[in-house]
């Protein structure tokens, strides 16, 4: 009679006796990003905010933000909205092409993020390029400028949404971690020439404006000058 000879399996726990024990809790560093994306939902101090200027007023200035500049050059400027934000991303590259093709105008992107956040951000999307960063995270020169909190619809307008999964699908721009700042905050943009006197721009009417900075160079009258 023919005898079936059986192998025997080493057991489960000589194989698992080196194996790390499953993770059953989130890391810390999920926690800290879930965290970080929630607090961007919260709304921020209000702060007293200045009428937005208007055509043709002169500029408010600052001692980080002084205009007219000394070197008479024309100025655009960009209040972004938060770092992360794919609107913020496209409003960022638009204006740091426009750098690129425009010497002759200073350009300038105001962040309200943190200053590791919104250097962390820069990098991710390309560095900045000839554009002066101005680090606000007390909102100071927005509300100086009239761009305060906004509302519900502003940010979570149908329009809004829909120009999200937009630039998303057509530029591959999508929503990155935010480790900073408030989606409530206002973005805006400004043409300032060089006698201080604002020639173009405003408050974002919802939270999907991308400014027209060509408009701007337009309206400043320095397109292809040196």
């Amino acid at each position: 009679m023919l005898r079936h000879r059986t192998s025997h399996a080493p057991h489960n726990s000589a194989l698992f006796a080196n194996s790390p024990p499953p993770r059953l809790l989130p890391s810390p560093t999920l926690i800290m990003t879930l965290r970080q994306e929630l607090s961007s939902w919260a709304f921020p101090t209000s702060l007293s905010t200045s009428p937005v200027p208007t055509i043709g007023a002169k500029a408010p200035s600052a001692s980080n933000l002084s205009l007219p500049p000394t070197d008479g050059k024309p100025t655009l400027i960009s209040f972004l909205r938060h770092c992360g934000c794919p609107f913020a991303e496209k409003t960022f590259i638009s204006l740091r092409s426009t750098a690129s093709s425009n010497p002759n105008i200073s350009c300038i992107a105001i962040s309200h993020s943190d200053r590791s956040s919104t250097s962390k951000w820069l990098e991710s999307i390309g560095g900045p390029g000839n554009i002066r960063i101005i680090v606000d995270p007390e909102r100071k020169l927005y509300a100086q400028w009239g761009l305060g909190v906004s509302s519900l619809w502003h940010v979570l307008s149908p329009w809004s949404l829909w120009s999200v999964y937009q630039l998303g699908k057509e530029e591959g721009i999508w929503n990155r971690p935010t480790e900073s700042g408030s989606r409530w905050q206002m973005s805006g943009a400004f043409a300032v020439d060089g006698e201080g006197v604002v020639r173009w721009g405003g408050a974002a009417e919802l939270a999907d404006w991308i400014p027209d900075f060509r408009e701007g160079v337009r309206r400043l009258g320095r397109e292809g000058k040196e």
